[in-house]
């Protein structure tokens, strides 16, 4: 298998994206001085090829681009998380929530029909591939508080204020600007 990955400057920082073969993205990840790419670290740790290529990886540059600016409300990029079949139901139906929306860990959690497994949900949450575009920075405490996030909580709050300043038509799980 063979991977294409870049690296493009966001409001939140510097992410490393990375897609397959197919053009399906794989990864986005939020990068810090200390730790690189852990994507593309063990994808090479396991022999598969990973190739610096921002033509293959141009469709997700540019959606991320207008979700930044606001231009976009939803992602139309083909996605192939890797994670247990409950960690793709927990993304699968984060992929639901309206931008401009929040939702808790035990809505996600009743909506896939696991009542009562918050936690569950949170650590498959905490381990989604493909931030941002798999939108887990939209899940929020039972309280309305944010809580954990790979790219850091400062980076939530900005998704989330990015997302009420363009949020066409509030609705339920509108969020608190005072976290």
């Amino acid at each position: 298998m063979t991977y294409y990955t870049t690296r493009i400057e966001s409001p939140c920082g510097p992410l490393q994206c990375t897609v397959d073969e197919t053009g399906a993205v794989v990864s986005v990840e939020f990068l810090d001085e200390d730790i690189g790419p852990r994507f593309v670290a063990r994808a090479i740790e396991e022999c598969h090829e990973v190739l610096e290529s921002p033509l293959r990886t141009d469709d997700v540059r540019a959606q991320l681009d207008e979700y930044f600016r606001g231009e976009r409300l939803e992602f139309h990029l083909p996605v192939d998380p890797q994670g247990s079949p409950f960690q793709r139901e927990v993304w699968s139906e984060l992929r639901k929530i309206p931008y401009g929306e929040t939702r808790t860990y035990g809505e996600i959690a009743a909506a896939i029909g696991h009542l009562r497994a918050e936690r569950a949900v949170g650590a498959a949450n905490g381990a989604n591939p493909i931030p941002i575009i798999i939108p887990c920075h939209r899940v929020i405490g039972a309280d309305g508080s944010l809580t954990g996030f790979g790219g850091g909580i400062a980076a939530k709050k900005l998704l989330l204020m990015l997302e009420a300043r363009h949020r066409p038509n509030p609705v339920r799980g509108q969020l608190r600007l005072d976290f």
